[in-house]
């Protein structure tokens, strides 16, 4: 599939998360409604098969309208250049399944919680009358918070389903019910039965049934009993045990007798206030109910017997005898084993003690020891020590044993071997990279996070002149750094740019008109020019005018008077130099005469 590829066109492919039997599943991004989706897209081979294409529509159809946090969401579905694909939420997290993978056994509790969760999702499902028929890990996602999401509702049948009845063995081997394995009309109890095996196996690390083809752990379904979870992993609790085996029982009417009665049993253990007492009384019942069946299955070959010809009578006959044969054998069988039983007490403690160190004794409880002290006690014992692995514990110190097969306090022969799982201490937390969210819509963001596994947290808005209104303009901690797994990154969304109204300058000083822009977020230009009527000092006009919107932090120029022009002044006439003042003459002085 071309990365980029458009489908109806809005869902465009970014990259491949995962392949099915006959679908691919990407990462998309719906550019109409701008979130990130998963897009199912069948895979060409199937396109041009009616039966597949009626499953695959019959998904879509299965999930839509089914309403529960636990359920993943459908959106949409179609045809596009000769395929189909459908729509459907994009779930963060894990698959079930490579977590056991993973990490192994996980605590029971864990399981619990998952398992009551995929039964409200079932609940939900059954009351449309729908039936999954594929519950299994790896149609269970675990999300980062911890909780479950149920998927893949591909081979999901409601009761008046057209698809044939051959449909009904679909389904993964491992998983299947008894009644599912040889194809039988299928219940609810159906998909209880599949839950109990992935709470089996989620709290084991191990199948209940397993074999080298499909065919044998189908047989397997159907005729064996599986081994109590607790023999495998010695920490799950016998209330627990309880659920499981109930959920595995062979009968349907055997399992709980709904969704919701095994999701509120589940409760109540996770309360504290279920101990398993209900398997002893499931366990009479079941008798009851396989007596009454037996007694009718032998009825209906009485009167079947009687219209048989001799030669089939007469095989009857012989089969009779030789069960008859075979009981007598078994009785026999034990009251020997009784009559040794009361031989050996008969004999006293010296040659029962004698006896028993021959066959076996009690295993010690080496839980909580140090390795060390743990291999000592267990070769006093007369065992050995078997396989020693590792596990990190947050409970359990360095070096000290955190489990035990066989467990404490159990019968085992001499010389078996002792398999411990040793505490590593704390695991160290994942450190992962920041992405970088700027430019990207909340949507986007939220995914980017949750993909790397951090949690997102959306901080105050902010004004942003080079980031688009709506985008991310802001994060912290910064993209690149490196933190612990889980951490929370705050990111902001622009609020595009921070805009002021340009206030009235004109006429004002110009250090006022400076410190009236400035006072409002805006910077002033000043340039000069003469003006008669404009007292010198004092602003002439204002770019932008007053009035004006502008992004906080422009500038508006002013300009500031000279005061007028002295080559337009006429000059005034110089005054007259004063004129000075005539001397005055002497008089003439008279001569006398003579």
């Amino acid at each position: 599939m071309v990365r980029n590829r458009v489908f109806a066109g809005r869902y465009r492919l970014t990259e491949k998360v995962g392949t099915g039997g006959m679908a691919e599943v990407y990462k998309a991004f719906d550019e109409v409604l701008g979130r990130v989706v998963a897009v199912k897209v069948m895979l060409p081979q199937y396109a041009a098969d009616a039966t597949f294409t009626a499953r695959f529509r019959q998904e879509a159809q299965a999930a839509a309208n089914l309403s529960s946090p636990y359920i993943v969401n459908i959106y949409d579905w179609g045809q596009d250049s000769g395929t189909y694909f459908i729509v459907m939420e994009f779930v963060h997290g894990i698959e079930l399944k490579r977590a056991i993978r993973e990490r192994g056994a996980l605590s029971e509790r864990k399981v619990a919680e998952l398992a009551s969760q995929v039964c409200q999702a079932l609940s939900v499902a059954h009351q449309f009358d729908i039936i999954h028929r594929d519950i299994k890990p790896q149609n269970i996602m675990v999300q980062p918070d911890g909780n479950a999401k149920v998927m893949d509702f591909g081979i999901a049948r409601s009761g008046n389903s057209s698809l044939t009845t051959t449909n009904s063995v679909l389904g993964t081997a491992h998983y299947v019910s008894p009644e599912q394995a040889q194809g039988k009309k299928l219940t609810y109890a159906s998909d209880l039965y599949s839950l109990g095996v992935v709470m089996y196996e989620a709290a084991t690390g191990q199948l209940p049934f397993d074999a080298p083809d499909a065919v044998a752990v189908a047989v397997k379904q159907v005729n064996e009993e599986p081994v109590p979870p607790s023999q495998i992993n010695p920490r799950v609790s016998p209330a627990f045990e309880s659920i499981v085996m109930r959920a595995l029982s062979k009968d349907p009417a055997q399992r709980f007798a709904s969704a919701l009665d095994m999701k509120n049993t589940i409760d109540s253990y996770l309360a504290g206030n279920y101990t398993g007492t209900m398997t002893a009384v499931m366990s009479k019942d079941k008798t009851r109910v396989m007596n009454q069946q037996n007694g009718r299955r032998n009825k209906q070959n009485k009167n079947k017997g009687k219209k048989q010809n001799n030669d089939e009578i007469g095989e009857q006959s012989l089969q009779y005898d030789e069960g008859k044969k075979g009981r007598r054998k078994k009785k026999g069988r034990k009251g020997l084993i009784a009559f040794l039983v009361i031989l050996l007490l008969l004999l006293g403690g010296g040659s029962l003690y004698a006896l028993n160190g021959g066959l076996g004794q009690k295993v010690p409880n080496v839980v909580g020891m140090a390795q060390a002290d743990a291999k000592s006690s267990i070769e006093k014992a007369g065992f050995s020590v078997g396989t020693v692995s590792q596990e990190n514990s947050s409970k359990v110190a360095t070096g000290n044993v955190i489990s035990q097969t066989p467990k404490g306090s159990t019968w085992a022969r001499n010389g078996t071997r002792i398999n411990l799982v040793i505490s590593s201490g704390e695991a160290a937390p994942a450190r992962v990279s920041i992405p970088n969210l700027s430019g990207m819509s909340e949507t986007e963001a939220q995914a980017a996070l949750a993909s790397a596994n951090l949690t997102p947290k959306r901080g105050e808005d902010t004004h942003s002149s080079t980031v688009k209104e709506g985008m991310v303009c802001e994060q912290s901690p910064e993209a690149g750094t490196e933190v612990t797994a889980g951490s929370t990154v705050t990111y902001s969304l622009s609020l595009g740019p921070d805009t002021v109204v340009v206030p009235s300058v004109t006429n004002m000083s110009q250090s006022d008109a400076v410190e009236t822009l400035n006072g409002v977020g805006i910077e002033a230009s000043a340039t000069t020019e003469y003006d008669s009527n404009i007292s010198e000092g004092y602003v002439i006009r204002q770019t932008p005018t007053a009035g004006t919107k502008i992004e906080v932090g422009s500038t508006v120029t002013i300009v500031v008077s000279d005061g007028p022009d002295p080559r337009t002044l006429t000059p005034s006439p110089e005054p007259e130099p004063p004129k000075p003042t005539p001397k005055p003459t002497k008089a003439a002085t008279p001569t006398s005469s003579g």
